[in-house]
């Protein structure tokens, strides 16, 4: 984003603007790492407030084409609340509303399924907890049927089931859903996620036995990062400092 996007205007508060600079962040973060779907998928975040409004991304636009200023603002249900020439993705505003709806401590929904996490995700057992990133995934997974593509409110209720109180939403066949209590938080837990699926499908390909760790290292594993995540200012660093890794390989400066 160059200067002229980035200037705020007139009709947003600084907290709001602020919010869609990071969220537009966010999506071409996703796009830099490798892990869109075209122009599918979606990241949503909530505005500060009462009212129960999101941000979500422009339908048919290119994550790197997302900006502060062209991001929809639309309410639970996924209906836009300010004028603009594009409109949402219905499929993807299913799964974001169920889950803002149910959980108030869910700030941010990012839903991917990029190659790694849509081959572990096809698998009976999911994600193995036995490498560096998958230890830290013990016990914060909920595992959702598939149900074909998620259009119908009917189903939002089983969703909300199958995550319960966790961060990591599989959905068997499919992809995944993180959600976080900010935009940074969200995005270091995608990347957790990501790279324990990588992990698990090189390790898959190989030869030989695999060295399990104890169920007991997994659960105090995945304790320390929820613990990093929730009460560090962990996140947020991760998550500025590939803003501006990002920004430098694309020769942005700002």
């Amino acid at each position: 984003m160059n200067q002229t996007e980035l200037a705020k205007p007139p009709q947003y508060s600084d907290e709001e603007w602020a919010l869609r600079v990071q969220l537009a962040h966010c999506y071409h973060l996703v796009d830099f790492f490798g892990w869109t779907e075209t122009i599918f998928n979606h990241i949503s975040a909530r505005l500060p407030g009462p009212a129960h409004h999101y941000l979500v991304n422009p339908f048919g636009l290119n994550y790197t084409e997302v900006t502060p200023a062209n991001l929809l603002k639309v309410d639970l249900h996924g209906k836009k609340l300010e004028d603009s020439p594009y409109d949402g993705n219905p499929a993807g505003f299913a799964l974001h509303s169920a889950v803002h709806g149910a959980r108030a401590d869910i700030q941010c929904l990012i839903h991917t399924h990029t190659t790694p996490i849509s081959a572990i995700v096809m698998k009976k057992a999911g994600f193995a907890h036995h490498d560096f990133y998958g230890a830290q995934l013990y016990g914060r997974i909920g595992y959702h049927t598939f149900e074909g593509i998620t259009l119908f409110d009917d189903e939002k209720f089983r969703m909300i089931d199958s995550l319960g109180d966790k961060h990591i939403l599989v959905l068997r066949n499919h992809g995944i859903a993180v959600g976080e209590s900010s935009i940074a938080k969200a995005f270091f837990l995608l990347w957790t996620v990501q790279r324990a699926a990588e992990i698990q499908c090189q390790a898959g390909a190989l030869g030989g036995e695999d060295n399990l760790l104890p169920e007991e290292i997994s659960q105090k594993c995945a304790e320390l990062s929820a613990m990093l995540i929730r009460d560090s200012g962990f996140a947020v660093k991760f998550f500025d400092g590939m803003v501006r890794k990002m920004h430098a390989a694309r020769g942005q400066c700002c």
